[in-house]
């Protein structure tokens, strides 16, 4: 595959953070007396004001805020086990030596993104992309449309780089290249996408003479 830069998602594809979004999560819905696995089987994927909104419905857009704000404090100060996934500092230290432009482009908000970023001791992206940043979440393609533009990139030379559904949807809907890392089998368009993996450790990506990128498997 050709490409000219990474567009990665940040939670389950670059840090491991599930343990930290299903306890809160599992702690709002207690709070509400909704089904923890009903919770789980949604969010995952999307900005956290859609699956309030979801489950959430008939309330004021100010309750909506209001739950939000609590939601995201409890996710942000929470980043206990959070780590970077296997071969994601490498990888992003190899684009840097490279100059191989990457965004992170996340659903997260911005406090809970960057306290994750920081415990995962990923380096620093040229651009990072959050959840207040667009109108739309994932599985629309505006966040990866506007990580690209800030790479100032077109979106079908980006590869973007998801573990969950609703992000690999927003890739695709993007125009960009897809790799799926961890995505669930039998997820929407799965078999449109360049390569399904299970660990970043298993690309391998040169720069060459052209400026172009090539991204491969190692065998």
């Amino acid at each position: 595959m050709q490409c000219k830069g990474f567009l990665f998602d940040l939670d389950g594809t670059l840090v491991d953070s599930l343990p930290v979004v299903e306890r809160s999560w599992c702690h709002w819905a207690d709070r509400h007396g909704v089904d923890h696995q009903d919770v789980l089987n949604f969010i995952h994927g999307k900005q956290a004001i859609t699956s309030l909104r979801h489950f959430l419905p008939g309330r004021s857009e100010e309750e909506i805020q209001s739950e939000f704000t609590y939601l995201e404090q409890i996710e942000a100060a929470d980043t206990d086990g959070i780590v970077a996934l296997p071969g994601a500092i490498e990888l992003l230290q190899h684009l840097n030596e490279a100059h191989i432009p990457w965004a992170i482009v996340t659903s997260g908000s911005i406090p809970v993104a960057h306290a994750r970023h920081k415990a995962a001791g990923l380096p620093l992206p040229e651009v990072f992309v959050t959840a207040e940043r667009v109108k739309r979440g994932k599985p629309e393609p505006d966040a990866f449309l506007l990580g690209a533009d800030l790479l100032g990139l077109h979106p079908a030379d980006c590869v973007v780089v998801e573990d969950a559904a609703a992000g690999v949807l927003a890739g695709l809907n993007a125009g960009s290249h897809v790799i799926a890392v961890n995505v669930p089998a039998g997820s929407p368009r799965l078999d449109e996408v360049d390569f399904v993996i299970s660990s970043l450790e298993t690309l391998d990506v040169h720069r060459n003479s052209d400026g172009n990128v090539t991204v491969s498997l190692k065998i």
